[in-house]
């Protein structure tokens, strides 16, 4: 009915960049928030931003200035710039999507994740 799906994740040197993206498709009316989380081995799923149809950024406190999420309403995607990567930052991130569909359903959606290793 409703798919996000993530990619851009890879391995990445210490200080390096990479841009994940996520696309959204299936029967959507509409989607409200997106944003991007991720889970770290041994760890709980933890918010990185979010970001409102009207393009309002909210973003981890300890993010602030090295990641960067964006979004085009018109192809419904949602993308995270991510900068002076760290090895810390190395987790599975997740896409998410409030979304309504046609049918009247709202549905808070989940990608399926993408890996991103950062090595020292």
């Amino acid at each position: 009915q409703v798919q996000l799906v993530e990619s851009g994740g890879g391995l990445v040197q210490a200080g390096g960049s990479l841009r994940l993206s996520c696309a959204a498709s299936g029967s959507i009316f509409r989607i409200n928030a997106m944003g991007w989380y991720r889970q770290a081995p041994g760890k709980q799923r933890e918010l990185v931003a979010t970001v409102t149809s009207g393009g309002s950024a909210v973003y981890a406190d300890s993010l602030k200035g090295r990641f960067t999420i964006s979004r085009d309403n018109a192809v419904k995607m949602v993308y995270l710039q991510m900068s002076s990567l760290k090895p810390e930052d190395t987790a599975v991130y997740y896409c998410n999507a409030d979304i309504l569909t046609y049918g009247s359903q709202r549905l808070n959606s989940w990608g399926q994740g993408t890996q991103v290793t950062v090595s020292s």
